[in-house]
């Protein structure tokens, strides 16, 4: 399953990516907004937002690339490892 994940910390980047790739999950973050954004989510199987680390501009783009394609989104508050571990989990079992 490809996840794109909006949110989180930048020191944490290396630590997502190895957690979704352990559990068999392709992953790209997007920690901060960048130009073009709409463009790079592409389209994933889900999309995971934690939305205690991102900004209202980047939680609207995401909203309207997912409405438009089709895409599940599911928000976490926590943007800790053990949190993408539960997500993970849920995404499993609804995808």
């Amino acid at each position: 399953m490809s996840i794109v994940l909006i949110g989180g910390h930048d020191r944490m980047h290396r630590e997502y990516k190895t957690v979704c790739k352990n559990a068999g999950h392709k992953l790209k973050v997007f920690t901060q907004m960048s130009g073009g954004l709409s463009k790079s989510i592409g389209t994933p199987d889900a999309l995971l937002i934690f939305t205690s680390t991102v900004s209202h501009k980047m939680v609207k783009i995401a909203n309207k690339e997912a409405k438009k394609k089709n895409i599940p989104i599911l928000r976490c508050h926590s943007s800790s490892i053990d949190a993408l571990h539960n997500s993970i989990k849920n995404l499993e079992s609804v995808i």
